[in-house]
């Protein structure tokens, strides 16, 4: 089987949004390293290699706001498609305490060989999906860890990231706010979107509205949470837009 380094669900969905997960899956293609970047399961399972439950998020949320939805096929530590092609962190050899074996050694040629076949093909695609409606609004769906080995806890139930365009975000902030019963982060738990890093290619360079929205992981283990958390979301990102008038 030809292996496919993202998946689209709902290509002719109709609408302006877009909902993205870069961090969809934690699996390893089997010219990476055989499949096996050397790390034991239970960490392959941890947040160090996917964003847990975001892609059910995203899935659902496509379907509620009848945009496509696309979800990498591939592991963060495969190599990290929310990063550029530049950054030191796209391949990651130490990620919260543990350390990454397959790519410990991986070198200019491997680099190359996984963004030719994982990194670009999905921002291909990506770039393909946007450009289809000239008024393409992106969500990026993506999901973080309650506590850092070694840190605090996050008290963040939800998260929304942006950069100098605060179009839809800060409004969603406020809206998700309104609903008192949520630990709303602004630029919370990280801080707005590095310099190439997917919504920066795809949103803030072609002066597209965009969010970057992530939710405590713990929140959305089930898949009866993540539809949960689509149904709560779906409703106010429309709002926001409204009230920003994108």
């Amino acid at each position: 089987m030809t292996y496919q380094p993202y998946f689209i669900d709902g290509a002719d969905r109709p609408t302006r949004w877009l909902i993205t997960c870069d961090h969809a899956s934690n699996y390893v293609p089997p010219f990476v390293s055989g499949g096996d970047l050397g790390i034991a399961p239970e960490d392959m399972a941890r947040h160090i290699a996917y964003d847990i439950g975001a892609a059910g998020v995203a899935r659902e949320l496509g379907k509620l706001l009848d945009g496509p939805v696309i979800c990498s096929n591939f592991s963060r530590l495969v190599i990290d498609p929310n990063r550029g092609e530049d950054d030191p962190t796209l391949l990651m050899k130490l990620y919260d305490g543990t350390i990454i074996p397959g790519n410990r050694h991986a070198g200019d040629a491997e680099r190359e060989n996984r963004l030719n076949k994982c990194y670009r093909p999905y921002h291909t695609a990506l770039a393909e999906l946007a450009a289809r409606r000239e008024d393409t609004v992106i969500v990026s769906m993506h999901s973080f860890t309650k506590a850092l080995k070694g840190k605090g806890t996050r008290p963040w139930h939800v998260g929304v990231l942006y950069a100098a365009d605060e179009r839809l975000s800060v409004s969603l902030v406020k809206r998700l706010e309104e609903r008192g019963d949520l630990c709303v982060g602004a630029n919370e738990p990280y801080g707005g979107h590095l310099p190439g890093d997917a919504i920066a290619r795809h949103g803030i360079a072609h002066q597209r509205p965009n969010t970057l929205i992530e939710l405590r992981n713990d929140l959305i283990e089930s898949e009866e949470d993540q539809i949960n958390w689509a149904r709560r979301l779906a409703p106010i990102l429309k709002a926001a837009a409204a009230d920003d008038g994108v």
